[in-house]
């Protein structure tokens, strides 16, 4: 059974950075396509970003020059390290693989297979 788990949400000030993990188990990482999502109370899911099985990136464009993704295949393992966060940022934040077309790094959330649960970002003005 594949089992996302994120962690590294929290309460902090505008203008601070904070990393988000992804623990992945029950399937083999390295071979799929890994997003991060957002939801902010009362509003819809966005995409934040997402990084293919050979590295590549692909970032929403109002977070692509603050937030970072990388990944870790022998640790099944990835990362969001937000930087200059702005109260706006704040919402839950979810990890989800994609097992679909091993080319594809997808904005649209109905491609990816699995969802961890979430972590809280709470940024203060």
């Amino acid at each position: 059974q594949v089992q996302l788990v994120e962690s590294g949400g929290g309460l902090v000030q505008a203008g601070a950075s904070l990393r988000l993990s992804c623990a992945a188990s029950g399937h083999t990482f390295k071979t799929s396509t890994m997003g991060w999502f957002r939801q902010a109370t009362g509003k819809e899911r966005e995409f934040v970003g997402a990084i293919g099985r050979n590295d590549g990136s692909y970032y929403a464009d109002s977070m692509n020059d603050r937030f970072t993704i990388s990944r870790d295949d022998a640790k099944n393992t990835a990362s969001l390290q937000m930087n200059r966060l702005k109260p706006e940022d704040t919402a839950v934040y979810y990890c989800a693989i994609d097992r679909g077309d091993p080319s594809r790094i997808s904005y649209r959330p109905d491609h990816y297979d699995f969802w961890g649960q979430g972590t809280q970002v709470t940024v203060s003005s």
